[in-house]
């Protein structure tokens, strides 16, 4: 720590070169850049604030606040980089990043700072939202009492899902999570659906929206697609904008659908910003401001106030590796209210939706499901995983039928319970059709 003596001479230095007075902003210089982080002195921000710089060619290029020490702060681009040098000039704004909200974001696409990239001309909105919002009174949440109906039989009867629920759909590469995910935007029954694509191909962003929303789907959805060629900190605020869009309407008392593809990107963001700026890895790469981060993200989803709207939350989370221990995988796993695990096995076999439904788990189920329904869950759960226990011995012929009354029932039961589980992409199962179902062959 400093003591008063250094303090008050640190303060005599810097204080004539930042001080603001009478409205006019004091700017300062670009004095180092390494990597994609910007030092400056000569300002006075706080974190979280924007600035510009101006480049060699007189054009401003927009940065925000993300660390500082005594006599210098730290900044990250959020556009291009090119034509910044030595000495260039940083104009605070002192204005955090906000975002337009309202009715007329509907249909449209936006980037992470909410300006359109879909051609459709500019968006008039009267209202705007900081990103960074407070966090809502626990005690004054709604409770999820409600069940969701997202069209997919297996998640309806097995893994039911609640309306105000943070789930996670927990995956390697390649196995079905975007498919899943657009399942479910298509047939999940809601008032507005938001959907974040954050930090993934360029290419998806077009064929989500032209197949799999489609049309009808565009119409009550909106779309913030930040690819993986931006910014760290533009894939950082991609999540932030849709989720803080997902606040305001659901303030307004209505039921949305937030789809995030994918919160591993999101966390891989603020690891590259935090390591910029010198924090010190701790897990397996990953500093701990990463961990910090993601409960606050994710937080914000949910049900509201008594009487309010809610927010129903699916997170894609990406298993490097397959490796379900990854930090991010078992971070999101401690931290919302489910997850769904997706197999490259199951994928494999030509076994879709491939949820593992041993590895999955919907924390609210026991709340929102009645009796019968939940003793039919344990029931095929218990077939399942007997035969999956006994299955090298069954595929190999070493059991004999009759030796075990449940491994037979299982053995029987098998082919009905897996042709229960699969369901093609374009097909839609409601939530009573797939508990009923599950209860007839149950029986």
């Amino acid at each position: 720590m400093l003591n008063d003596e250094v303090f008050a001479r640190y303060l005599s230095q810097i204080t004539p070169k930042v001080k603001q007075q009478s409205g006019i902003v004091v700017e300062g210089r670009l004095t180092r850049m390494v990597g994609m982080t910007l030092e400056a002195v000569g300002c006075a921000v706080n974190i979280g604030e924007r600035c510009f710089i101006e480049t060699i060619h007189g054009k401003l290029e927009e940065a925000e606040v993300v660390g500082f020490t005594l006599d210098k702060i730290y900044l990250m681009p959020i556009g291009s980089i090119q034509g910044l040098g030595p000495g260039a000039r940083v104009i605070p704004t002192h204005k955090a990043a906000e975002i337009p909200v309202g009715e007329n974001l509907l249909g449209r696409v936006l980037d992470g700072q909410g300006k359109p990239i879909d051609g459709k001309g500019p968006i008039h909105c009267h209202q705007t939202r900081p990103l960074a919002s407070q966090p809502i009174n626990p005690l004054n949440r709604k409770p999820v009492t409600e069940p969701l109906d997202v069209g997919v039989r297996c998640i309806n009867s097995v893994l039911t899902v609640g309306r105000g629920q943070r789930m996670g759909l927990l995956a390697g590469s390649g196995v079905g999570k975007s498919v899943l995910l657009g399942m479910m935007t298509r047939f999940t029954e809601a008032d507005i659906i938001v959907v974040g694509l954050i930090g993934e191909r360029g290419r998806e962003v077009k064929e989500f929206i032209e197949q799999i929303l489609g049309e009808t789907g565009t119409k009550r959805s909106v779309v913030v697609a930040v690819p993986a060629d931006n910014s760290p900190l533009m894939r950082l605020q991609g999540a932030m904008s849709a989720t803080t869009i997902a606040e305001y309407f659901r303030d307004q008392g209505m039921n949305v659908l937030l789809l995030m593809d994918s919160l591993t990107r999101f966390c891989q963001a603020q690891r590259e910003v935090a390591l910029a700026i010198g924090e010190p890895p701790a897990t397996k790469g990953y500093p701990p401001s990463v961990f910090a981060m993601l409960p606050q993200l994710v937080e914000r989803a949910g049900n509201g106030a008594q009487g309010g709207g809610s927010i129903t939350a699916f997170y894609t989370v990406l298993a490097e590796g397959d490796d379900q221990q990854d930090p991010i995988v078992d971070a999101a796993r401690a931290i919302l209210d489910g997850h769904l695990v997706l197999t490259r096995e199951l994928a494999d076999s030509g076994h879709y939706p491939a949820i593992d439904i041993e590895g999955s788990v919907s924390r609210v189920m026991n709340q929102i499901t009645k009796d019968e329904h939940q003793t039919a869950i344990r029931h095929l759960k218990y077939l399942y995983s007997t035969y999956q226990q006994n299955k090298d011995l069954i595929t190999v012929g070493a059991y004999q039928i009759g030796s075990d009354p449940v491994i037979d029932e299982a053995i029987e039961m098998m082919p009905m319970i897996r042709d229960f589980l699969c369901q093609k992409i374009n097909e839609k199962v409601e939530m009573q059709e797939s508990i009923d179902l599950l209860q007839q062959m149950m029986q």
